[in-house]
């Protein structure tokens, strides 16, 4: 029976084609009802092979794996792709214990969206604001100091010798800390799954932790552009990967085509053919533009914008990652549609609020 099996499944492996189906993944349905993408064996091996000539991950690496394997960001990047590399990776006991896990793998190379970074950064600076002003006034120096260096690397520099020795000592006064938080060998993060803040990767940057940010979709399987370790920009999702098309239409909606594209959604045809034109262009509903440099900006979701009654279009999203850069805020909408003006439906990052309070002299409850 054994000896059977093993034949079976031998038989079944080698019946398998490369654009047979491999899965369905069911999109979030943010706007509308899910949809499952169907996504083939070729999407996969083609986005990884694709994505492993813009980012370096090889079987010396170490990934440690939190996000759940639905996800299709994390079966991409930190399942699929570390497969295909013989990199090791390592499960996570929960999302509650990323940061001991982090400490305890020592993670190389890590996977995430935009959430977790922005907590890390925000439990830093929760940590400043708690200590003597002395410390406080050292690690905004350290901060400044970081981001010079980061200014320079970006423009293709050398940071000169004063500026390396000021780095040096920014690095055992404060930057140390923030990395042994990772474990102490990680080489970089990638982000996606939502639009990471400008501000949270500059930030890393100038303490020595590069954030790579890429853009995708559960129906491109799921990476379309992405930043690399030597050529990167932040505030933006990067270029399209090698054997990825990416165009913006004439109303500004990204669209993309190539082999990482899935088959359809399954048994919704309408929706398919609405997703998917007559020349293989994958309608994103994203609204984007491509800098002068080719690095892909996304600016709004499409079914986003905001009609105001005057007849005005507003995009929230470049307001509201704008009012995001305060560390009072955590979460912002904006609202208005069919409205004389906007309003913004606001979420308090409560413990920036209390230590503002706390060093105000200012009763808080």
């Amino acid at each position: 029976m054994v000896e059977n099996g093993a034949q079976i499944y031998k038989e079944v492996a080698e019946s398998v084609k490369p654009d047979d189906m491999a899965t369905i993944i069911y999109t979030p349905g943010t706007t509308g009802d899910p949809k499952g993408a169907m996504l083939t064996h070729n999407n996969f091996t083609s986005n990884v092979r694709a994505g492993l000539k813009v980012i370096s991950v090889t079987h010396e690496d170490t990934l440690l794996s939190f996000l759940p394997l639905s996800h299709v960001f994390e079966r991409m990047v930190g399942h699929y792709l570390a497969i295909y590399c013989g990199a090791e990776i390592a499960y996570a006991e929960s999302p509650f214990t990323v940061a001991n896990n982090m400490k305890e793998v020592r993670p190389t190379v890590m996977a995430s969206v935009p959430r977790l970074y922005e907590m890390m950064h925000d439990k830093i600076l929760k940590g400043v604001r708690d200590s003597p002003p002395i410390k406080q006034k050292i690690f905004n120096w350290a901060v400044n100091v970081g981001k010079k260096k980061s200014q320079a690397i970006q423009r293709g520099e050398s940071p000169n010798l004063i500026l390396s020795l000021k780095v040096s000592v920014a690095n055992k006064l404060v930057f140390s800390k923030v990395k042994e938080a990772t474990g102490g060998r990680l080489r970089f993060f990638v982000s996606g799954g939502a639009l990471l803040p400008q501000a949270i990767a500059e930030f890393f940057h100038a303490a020595g932790i590069l954030i790579l940010e890429g853009y995708g979709l559960t129906e491109a399987s799921p990476v379309i552009t992405a930043n690399s370790e030597h050529h990167f920009k932040f505030g933006t999702v990067g270029h399209p990967l090698p054997s990825v098309e990416v165009k913006i239409a004439e109303d500004g909606e990204i669209l993309s085509r190539g082999p990482h594209i899935m088959l359809g959604y399954f048994s919704k045809p309408d929706e398919t053919a609405e997703a998917i034109d007559e020349e293989g262009w994958f309608h994103t509903g994203d609204i984007g533009e491509f800098d002068e440099d080719s690095f892909l900006r996304i600016t709004d979701r499409k079914k986003n914008i905001l009609v105001l009654s005057n007849g005005k279009n507003v995009a929230p999203q470049p307001i509201e990652n704008e009012l995001k850069r305060s560390e009072y805020v955590n979460q912002i909408m904006l609202l208005g549609d069919q409205e004389k003006s906007i309003a913004a439906l606001i979420v308090p990052n409560f413990d920036s609020i209390k230590s503002y309070a706390k060093e105000n002299q200012i009763d808080a409850p």
